[in-house]
């Protein structure tokens, strides 16, 4: 089958069967033919249960060791369950703080937002995680496609500037001026692009990559 296939049968987005693969919970065998991916029924029943696991939140590292035989669904869900009383007690947490705000009726203006946060500080040094800390990592997500194309953008400025700095220094023996223009259109068109590509991902990531990531 085509993933296309695999995508309608079992309700799972190419964009999730492809990050399974990228995580190795899915390894489908490739034809020998067109080099394509090929899907067959083993492949269909691992994502039948990688869907089920994840529609109930197991982490993926904890799929990945039922799926090697670490350990059983039982195991699996014991620890899951651990984890879900743990947000569930969060929840009930942020749900009475909620309460407590629901019963004033003042502007936002005249919030004693200190009082609140000290008693958030106080619950979550007893353990407690507020919704903003579930979004730290967002800022994580900016890091290495800023840090790549920061480098990728020197690299091809610094072949400009050289270029150039040759051109200038032995004119007499720089090759035609058209021909030189050329040489350097090319790095900054590929600038050019690697921003581009910098600003498209930055878009997905605050259009809600995050949000996407939990359909995995």
């Amino acid at each position: 089958m085509k993933i296309n296939e695999v995508e309608a049968l079992v309700g799972i987005t190419k964009k999730n069967i492809r990050f399974y693969e990228e995580k190795g919970l899915l390894s489908p065998s490739r034809n020998s033919e067109n080099g394509y991916r090929d899907y067959g029924e083993g492949e269909v029943a691992v994502l039948r249960r990688i869907k089920l696991l994840r529609k109930l939140g197991v982490p993926i590292e904890e799929i990945r060791r039922m799926q090697e035989g670490k350990q059983t669904v039982g195991d699996g869900m014991r620890r899951h369950l651990v984890t879900l009383e743990r947000e569930r007690r969060n929840l009930e947490e942020a749900a009475r703080l909620c309460e407590l705000l629901r019963d004033r009726e003042v502007p936002l203006a005249e919030l004693d937002a200190q009082g609140v946060l000290e008693e958030m500080e106080r619950l979550e040094q007893s353990g407690a995680a507020f919704q903003d800390k579930q979004r730290q990592d967002v800022r994580i997500r900016y890091v290495a496609p800023v840090v790549i194309s920061a480098v990728a953008v020197a690299l091809l400025a610094g072949l400009v500037w050289l270029m150039l700095w040759a051109f200038l220094t032995a004119p007499m023996e720089a090759p035609p001026l058209p021909l030189a223009v050329v040489f350097m259109a090319v790095p900054l068109l590929l600038i050019a692009g690697v921003l581009l590509a910098l600003f498209q991902r930055i878009k997905e990531i605050e259009k809600g990559e995050v949000d996407d990531a939990r359909n995995y």
